[in-house]
């Protein structure tokens, strides 16, 4: 990053969820599940990796941010990849509800996976960046526990 910023372009995690929301909703429509396996890699690399590594970022950086032009607003990475782990969490569930035909639990995780994905591409409200501030808002810190 240059200029000394830190975090990431949050137009990246949307963009990013617009491509998981295509994903996720032929999924639904197909019942292709092996596409729904090839999201939790995405998922996972994002999750695990990181976004330098992430494939949707990477398209994101080389394809989209140049013709968007800079911005100074970043987003703090640790809430997007705790949402990333959740998203992989469902879409797992996903594969393993196609993949043993116990369809309709493919069918929920991925309609679940699917509206959180939706919600942050439409309305930049990122479902599990909000679950993990909420459970940071609840989970003993050192600062906390010295008062």
């Amino acid at each position: 990053m240059s200029g000394g910023l830190t975090g990431v372009d949050p137009r990246g995690p949307r963009f990013a969820a617009w491509v998981t929301t295509v994903v996720l909703a032929v999924v639904l429509v197909t019942g292709w599940w092996p596409l729904l396996a090839a999201q939790a890699v995405v998922f996972a690399i994002g999750a695990f990796a990181g976004f330098r590594a992430a494939p949707y970022s990477v398209v994101y950086r080389a394809l989209v941010a140049p013709r968007l032009g800079p911005t100074d607003e970043r987003e703090d990475t640790a809430p997007l990849r705790f949402a990333q782990g959740v998203g992989f969490g469902f879409a797992v569930l996903g594969v393993l509800g196609y993949a043993f035909d116990v369809t309709p639990l493919g069918i929920v995780a991925t309609a679940l996976a699917l509206a959180a994905a939706f919600l942050n591409a439409a309305f930049a409200f990122c479902l599990g960046c909000e679950t993990y501030l909420l459970i940071r808002r609840f989970t003993p810190t050192k600062e906390r526990a010295l008062q």
